[in-house]
């Protein structure tokens, strides 16, 4: 298979279908399905076979342009139940952690199944994502999301209060907690954690945080860490570049530690 196949658009391949900032679509190249905007129309079959880069017209003669989403993309533009970590906090996390192709993870709040995209996505081909969630109908969209993008073979949902129950499954590279009451998770992920291991977990509110550490530090985790990440964007215009009025601020406090294995 040579190169040039590779940066084909395939039948039923997510596009970003790109007009200008405030048109982006994340669409599915599939023959015989039109999509709309105020800027004209296009024919979703015309993209198929077409290289990643291709820049085609709408009927109005607008240009768009057939993109490669990103991972934020798939992210920011799954349909939504709940709110959703965002990439800028994610991104940190992520790497505030050792997981990577084949490892095991646990994740306690589905949600809209945004943040197991992702960790479907840096675990795979063959590792696991367990995703637990008390809801069955955020399961259900978080299940067709993830399935969207292709990565439902790495992911298995399970519906459980975890506070109450606990997780099935012991040897965990890591566990990512996204619910209201994170510290009452603590004690099962101190089970369900390998030693040396990270913990990560984000909450809006302050009281949250000291809760979380408390519980963290009963469970003997340590090198623990709480940050926050504010994102703002830079104009570049030809009349002077310029910090963007608005940015992303607050959306969570995010705490990482480890686990440590206590000695008798």
């Amino acid at each position: 298979m040579t190169k040039e196949f590779d940066n084909l658009i395939k039948e039923k391949d997510l596009v970003l279908i790109y007009l200008d900032e405030k048109r982006q679509f994340l669409a599915q190249a599939v023959s015989g399905l039109r999509m709309s905007s105020d800027l004209g129309d296009l024919d979703l079959s015309d993209i198929v076979k077409k290289p990643y880069g291709f820049v085609g017209k709408t009927h109005l003669g607008k240009d768009f342009y057939c993109l490669k989403p990103s991972t934020a993309d798939l992210m920011m533009k799954a349909r939504r139940t709940t709110t959703i970590v965002y990439p800028k906090d994610l991104g940190y996390l992520m790497l505030e952690t050792a997981i990577g192709p084949g490892s095991r993870v646990i994740e306690i709040g589905t949600g809209s199944g945004a943040l197991t995209m992702v960790l479907a996505k840096f675990v795979a081909p063959d590792g696991i994502v367990y995703s637990y969630e008390r809801r069955e109908d955020f399961i259900e969209n978080a299940r067709k999301n993830i399935e969207r993008v292709g990565y439902a073979q790495n992911v298995e949902f399970t519906c459980v209060d975890v506070a109450l129950k606990g997780f099935n499954q012991t040897d965990i590279d890591a566990i990512f907690i996204d619910v209201p009451e994170p510290w009452a998770i603590v004690p099962k992920a101190a089970v369900a954690l390998k030693g040396g291991h990270h913990l990560v977990s984000w909450s809006p509110n302050v009281e949250q945080v000291k809760r979380t550490i408390e519980a963290l530090e009963a469970c003997s985790f340590k090198r623990t860490k709480v940050k926050e990440i504010i994102e703002r964007e830079m104009l570049v215009r030809l009349q002077g570049v310029r910090p963007r009025e608005r940015g992303i601020t607050h959306t969570a406090y995010l705490i990482r530690a480890q686990k440590i294995i206590a000695t008798t």
